[in-house]
């Protein structure tokens, strides 16, 4: 069964109450007005809890990306940076490499199912592989492959659009799903 023909009945799992309590804590510190009697907040402390809620958010993405994989039973593998890749369609071609110009037709996903962008409304896509300009997360993928090659590629949001999101149709901190086929490579 294909990624665009499954029905989604799940969504990212909410921000768990720890998290929430943390932000919340830091919202407070911040927002109130200082008394005299006041004694600065421990830097050391404040990091530790910063760094904390950043673990959970970090393993909460990790388990929505594995349960995601497990819903399709994709045989992903897992490269050191955290993007998760299924080769599906095996090319002929030579294998990418940077320096050269990538083609290729595209869908990108929410892990809701959600299709955000798509080479079928924009058309194929062309960019100069190693000099940015796309997601981290997609180059780093490309590289991963040969021409003709399909491949999902799932990036959590330190390879795709950070904490901000795309500021249009990719959400704050989202993890993408592309589904991408190397069309073409070229010096």
């Amino acid at each position: 069964m294909t990624f665009e023909s499954k029905q989604m009945n799940s969504s990212p799992r909410p921000i768990p109450a720890l998290i929430w309590s943390a932000l919340l804590i830091l919202v407070l510190t911040a927002c109130r007005q200082p008394s005299p009697s006041d004694t600065p907040p421990d830097p050391a402390a404040l990091a530790e809890t910063l760094i904390e809620t950043n673990k959970l958010l970090l393993e909460a993405e990790r388990q929505d990306i594995m349960d995601f994989i497990s819903r399709y039973g994709w045989d992903t593998r897992e490269t050191g940076s955290g993007l998760h890749y299924y080769i599906y369609r095996e090319g002929h071609g030579p294998l990418a490499e940077k320096g050269q110009f990538a083609l290729i037709d595209f869908s990108v996903c929410l892990l809701t199912g959600e299709e955000i962008y798509s080479s079928r409304e924009s058309g194929p896509r062309r960019f100069l592989i190693g000099q940015g300009g796309v997601e981290s997360g997609l180059e780093e993928g490309i590289l991963l492959m040969k021409q003709g090659d399909r491949a999902k590629l799932i990036m959590p949001p330190h390879l795709a659009h950070g904490l901000p999101g795309d500021g249009d149709r990719i959400p704050l901190r989202a993890t993408i799903v592309y589904d991408v086929e190397l069309l073409e490579l070229n010096q």
